[in-house]
């Protein structure tokens, strides 16, 4: 043991499990506190009673990376098996592939265009006097044109983000969401998949450590971190300082949860792009788990909304007041002592699973040299900035 020093962490999903065990294996005592009944925070997955399907009870986590040590990392813990994303859309009474693609351009202008065809026809239609995109609208009206960003971006994004799509940032659309082929696979990462027996699994295997303690339906208070050698908080930013200085914004999800007999929609995902329809889509989580075979089904209707103090936070808002706020904040934290925010609350961003992994390790790595050298860590290993 390192002369019984204890580490605290704050939050059993992946940011702290990963740090966790890195520590452990390390020799250190690693105090683990998460004030849900159990662990792998959003990405949680279990057996539905009835079906059983597996389901991801917060909204489905798709594993994908280019990142060869991470791909490792998480088969070292759990069996991954082939998964692709092929996410499906449903606009004005008809069903297209997403990302757009060359079949969703032919489908909708009921063309049989090649790539090159397709591409010089789509150029065609972009608004070429918006010569520098300063908002979400203007950034797809600038590359895809009128129709194409009514009929797939303009609806989901109103009901995603609860406002109109000329009052968030370009930055939002960041590259041109238009494929010129008929690939309909949603990611381009050279791993991907899912693991076979759910995410819980996997991080209980990495909490699995004889220096670990995992502590559930416990709520982190400052006042009771005496005695540790450092605290890594991958909950809430705001809510390590009490709100002091107001809530940060994010959405959240209420999810209406339902059940079929049979095969409900014939994929994992079905977008509603359509302002009309009041949820973003539906997901049939026996698809997520394509080598099983079940006969009921379980779905979700997602509906985005504000998240309001009890809520679960999701996305991050990050606009000019939440940015602003977010600053005042991260000050606050830098002045802490002892205390290294992580994941994607503590560090205010939307993180994918390979990403939150990779920084948790490095977090650990920083931990263990820092500490060698008898230096300070520093509040954030990632500016949330």
């Amino acid at each position: 043991m390192r002369n019984g020093e204890r580490i605290l962490i704050v939050g059993a999903g992946l940011s702290g499990a990963v740090i966790g065990r890195a520590l452990a294996q390390e020799g250190w005592r690693v105090e683990i506190v998460d004030a849900r009944a159990h662990v792998a925070g959003n990405c949680h997955t279990e057996r539905d009673a009835a079906t059983s399907v597996m389901v991801h009870v917060y909204g489905p986590h798709i594993f994908h990376t280019d990142d060869a040590e991470i791909w490792a990392y998480v088969n070292g813990f759990a069996t991954f098996l082939p998964y692709k994303n092929r996410v499906k859309t449903t606009s004005g009474g008809q069903v297209y592939s997403l990302p757009v693609n060359l079949h969703t351009i032919n489908q909708f202008f009921g063309k049989c265009f090649r790539p090159d065809e397709a591409r010089a026809f789509v150029d065609g239609l972009a608004d070429r006097t918006i010569a520098d995109p300063r908002t979400f609208e203007e950034q797809a009206l600038r590359f895809v044109g009128r129709d194409l960003y009514e009929a797939f971006f303009k609806g989901y994004t109103q009901k995603q983000w609860g406002c109109d799509p000329a009052e968030l940032p370009a930055s939002i659309l960041k590259r041109l969401p238009v494929r010129f082929n008929y690939e309909d696979n949603y990611f381009f990462h050279r791993y991907q998949g899912m693991p076979e027996h759910g995410y819980t699994a996997m991080v209980e295997r990495i909490l699995d450590h004889p220096n670990i303690r995992v502590t559930l339906e416990t709520r982190f208070r400052r006042e009771e971190t005496d005695g540790f050698a450092h605290i890594f908080h991958s909950g809430p930013l705001d809510g390590y300082f009490d709100y002091e200085l107001g809530r940060l914004g994010y959405r959240t999800l209420d999810f209406e949860r339902f059940t079929h007999d049979g095969d409900y929609q014939g994929c994992a995902v079905m977008n509603y792009g359509d302002a009309s329809v009041p949820y973003t889509r539906i997901t049939e989580h026996k698809h997520f788990s394509p080598w099983e075979t079940h006969e009921g089904s379980v779905c979700y209707r997602e509906f985005p909304r504000a998240c309001e103090p009890g809520d679960i936070p999701y996305y991050p808002v990050r606009l000019v007041k939440e940015k602003a706020q977010l600053a005042d904040y991260a000050r606050r934290a830098e002045r802490e002592k002892g205390v290294t925010f992580v994941g994607r609350l503590g560090t205010y961003r939307y993180l994918d699973m390979d990403v939150t992994i990779r920084e948790a390790l490095d977090t650990a790595r920083l931990f263990m040299e820092r500490r060698a050298a008898g230096a300070a860590m520093p509040a954030f290993i990632k500016s949330p900035l």
